[in-house]
This record gives C-alpha cells, sequence and structure tokens, in this order.
C-alpha cells in the first residue's frame, strides 16, 4: 500500500497537470494520497482543479480536511465552492478558515459534543446518538460547568452506567488543554506530557476555558512526524518546504545558498592546508591521511551537535548549565581519540613503516576529536543563546572549526616531528 502511494504522489507531482492525475485516483484514494502530498504538490493539484472538481472532492472531506484543501485555493473558487457545500459543513468550514493552519486551531477537528455537568447520561446519549446520525463518527464528549470546561467524559462511560442514577461528575477525567491561537510546538509539548489523551483546544478569553474543538492523538502524531523532517532538513541545511518530489530547479534555487557559505569555509580550510604546501610536498603521504583526520573531526563534531541539539529542545541544557555538557564531550573526545588514532597510528606505522607518522596520526586524532567535543556542544549551545536555531546553522560552524583546526593541527604536528 506505500508503495502505491508513493508511486501515486511521485506521478502527480511529475505531471504537468496533476488534477487529472490525481482525479484518475479511486475516492478513497485522492484523500489518502492528498493529505500526505508537500504544500507545492498539494497547491498544484487544487490550483489545477476547476470549481467542480474541488467541489466533488471537498463534499466528501470532513471538515477539518477540506479546510486544508480549500485554504489553498484561490479565493473565487473557495467561495464558489462553499456555497455549494450543505450549510452545516459550510459553516464548519468557514469557522475553520478563520483561523491560523500552523496554530492549535489549525489543527484541530469539530469532532465533539458538550454537556452540562448537571445533565444525566440519558440526555449524552441522545447527544452522541444525534451526532453519531448526522457525521458517522464517534466524537469526543467535553463535559461543562457554568459554560467553563471541566473535564472530559469517557465513551466507555456510556456503557457502564444503565439509566439517569449516577452523576456525571464521577466519571469525568481531566482533560489537557491549548488555547487555540497556540503554535505548535506547544501543541507538541502537551501531547508529550499526555500522550494518550486528547486535547482540548480552548478561548481562555476573560478566564474561562471555551471550547472551540479537539486535536486527536493521530493529528499530533503526523505533526511530529512533519517535526522530524523539519529538524532532517535543517541539520543538512534545505527548507522545510523542499520535497523528494519537486523537480530539479525547484531544488537549485533552495539549496544554493547554503552550497556557496559552504564554499566560503572550505576555501578557508584550503587557505591552511596552503600554509603547508611545502610540507606536504616533501612527505606526499600527508595527502592521503588529511581526509581521515578531517572526516573523523567532523563526523565526531556532529555526533556533538546532535545530542546538545536535543538536549536544547528538551530543555535539558542551555549556555548557562552546559558547562559540564562540554567537559563531558571533551573528555568522551579524547577518549575516542584515543581509541581511533592508536588504530591509524598502527595501520601507518605497519603499512607505511613510519613510527613518527602514526605518533603524527595518533596525536592528532586526539586533539581533532577533542576540538570537534568542545565545538559540538559549545556552538550549539552559543547559537540558541542569542535566538539562532541551532539545527539550522551550527553544522557549518562546526565543520569549519574541525577542517581547519584539524589541518592546522596536523600539518604543523607533522612539519614539528617529522622535520620537513
Amino acid at each position: 500500500m506505500t508503495e502505491v502511494l508513493a508511486d501515486a504522489q511521485q506521478t502527480i507531482a511529475a505531471s504537468p497537470e496533476p488534477a487529472a492525475e490525481f482525479r484518475a485516483l479511486s475516492r478513497e484514494r485522492q484523500r489518502e494520497v492528498f493529505v500526505q502530498l508537500p504544500d507545492a504538490v498539494r497547491e498544484a493539484v487544487v490550483a489545477d482543479m476547476d470549481e467542480d472538481q474541488l467541489h466533488g472532492f471537498v463534499r466528501r472531506l470532513d471538515p477539518d480536511e477540506a479546510t486544508d484543501a480549500l485554504e489553498v485555493a484561490h479565493e473565487e473558487t473557495r467561495q464558489a465552492v462553499l456555497r455549494r457545500l450543505d450549510e452545516d459543513r459550510r459553516e464548519a468550514i468557514e469557522y475553520l478558515l478563520e483561523f491560523d493552519p500552523e496554530s492549535a486551531a489549525g489543527l484541530m477537528t469539530l469532532d465533539y459534543v458538550t454537556v452540562d455537568v448537571r445533565r444525566g447520561f440519558g440526555e449524552v446519549r441522545k447527544r452522541v446518538r444525534r451526532y453519531e446520525e448526522r457525521t458517522g463518527r464517534f466524537p469526543v464528549i467535553f463535559v461543562l460547568e457554568n459554560g467553563r470546561l471541566l473535564g472530559e467524559l469517557p465513551g466507555p462511560a456510556l456503557a457502564m452506567t444503565n439509566g439517569d442514577g449516577d452523576a456525571i461528575d464521577d466519571y469525568v477525567r481531566e482533560v489537557p488543554t491549548v488555547g487555540y491561537d497556540s503554535d505548535e510546538e506547544v501543541v507538541l509539548e502537551r501531547f508529550r506530557e499526555n500522550p494518550e489523551s486528547t486535547v482540548a483546544v480552548v478561548d481562555r478569553a476573560d478566564g474561562e476555558d471555551t471550547v472551540l474543538g479537539a486535536i486527536y492523538a493521530e493529528d499530533l502524531l503526523r505533526l511530529i512526524d512533519e517535526e522530524a523532517s523539519r529538524t532532517l532538513y535543517e541539520f543538512t541545511g534545505l527548507t522545510e518546504e523542499e520535497s523528494i518530489l519537486d523537480g530539479p530547479l525547484a531544488k537549485v534555487r533552495r539549496r544554493y545558498k547554503w552550497l556557496i557559505v559552504n564554499l566560503g569555509t572550505a576555501f578557508l580550510a584550503a587557505a591552511v592546508v596552503g600554509l603547508f604546501e611545502d610540507t606536504i610536498a616533501a612527505f606526499t603521504l600527508l595527502a592521503v591521511y588529511m581526509p581521515v583526520v578531517a572526516g573523523m573531526g567532523g563526523n565526531a563534531g556532529t555526533q556533538s551537535m546532535a545530542v546538545t541539539v536535543r538536549g536544547i529542545a528538551y530543555g535539558q541544557v542551555s549556555l548557562q548549565t552546559g558547562g559540564r555538557a562540554v567537559v563531558n564531550e571533551i573528555i568522551a573526545g579524547a577518549a575516542n581519540g584515543a581509541i581511533t588514532g592508536a588504530l591509524v597510528a598502527a595501520i601507518a606505522t605497519v603499512f607505511n613503516r613510519s613510527p613518527l607518522l602514526g605518533v603524527v596520526l595518533g596525536v592528532s586524532m586526539v586533539l581533532n576529536l577533542v576540538i570537534a567535543g568542545f565545538f559540538g556542544t559549545v556552538i550549539p549551545l552559543v547559537l540558541d543563546r542569542f535566538g539562532i536555531d541551532p539545527a539550522t546553522s551550527a553544522t557549518i560552524f562546526i565543520t569549519t572549526a574541525t577542517d581547519v583546526l584539524g589541518f592546522f593541527i596536523f600539518l604543523g604536528l607533522a612539519r614539528a616531528i617529522l622535520g620537513i
């Protein structure tokens, strides 16, 4: 099934008429494919549809899914489609379109009912039954007291009671809430604290928690996947909007600036190497081992950076509290440098019959991994302190430090120890 969906996405993205390819899918497959399309491809599909085609698609979707489709449509087409929908669906979609799509309200659904805590279970069953008859879905049941959110009534409670004798508040459980204008990070944090709960979206005006919608676990899991993808993009210098389905021109436009910055740092490392041109010419084996030293430093620095960025994201470390983390990474770098340095020193001694070259490589490896541990931890902490996303910016600075200082140490030691 996954391969079929992937093939459909690639076909739609590559087609000059994406809407035609999209309409060729079955109705069930259209919904599955659409919700997984990258934003740019989704916009292209909607833009390629006429009014009749877009109406035929969105009228089969849940209001929150229809909102995702209509919010990228042209204003005139969107209004024309809304006018053709039934009143309940139109009002629900227009309501959802009022909110920022990247806020808590943009993630919520309207699959909920509210009941007053003083009502009996018979009234609750009637409301749930009417909702199911209208939508075909079982709603979340939010319990109110004087219009204020009190909690959630679990669905199984309806089966556990036979009449109206039991009080609703005996079964109400606390429900996590977020403000309707909360950003996605706040929503994710609330979900991490309550992984098995539905989250209520509320308006906290005048100190009251007025229910506006609900966010289900599956919606938040999709958001977590998007957040993971975003972090991966930032680590590699790509933009969040870039997709594997993008064409070559789009990929060039989104990447060339980052590559130019990296080119500048590469010239800086090359300038350091140029200072030791005579040393390399006199002992050409140094050129063979230079990539080993630089590569090990870069990899070690990236490992330290990944751990530090994760610690920052979870609030475990900051520039003020990061002293121990820096020391730990330096010690770990020295130990790993000793292990890998001993291996490469033994290889150079045996295969190149040069114990002194082995000493140079071993010492250089230790020092470069210490540098990697230091900068791999400090740079993300400093960037975070100044409000710069370390996941986006740290890699280039860490790689520059390990390359420039690594080459300087390796070639400097070679000149001093080998006497060239």
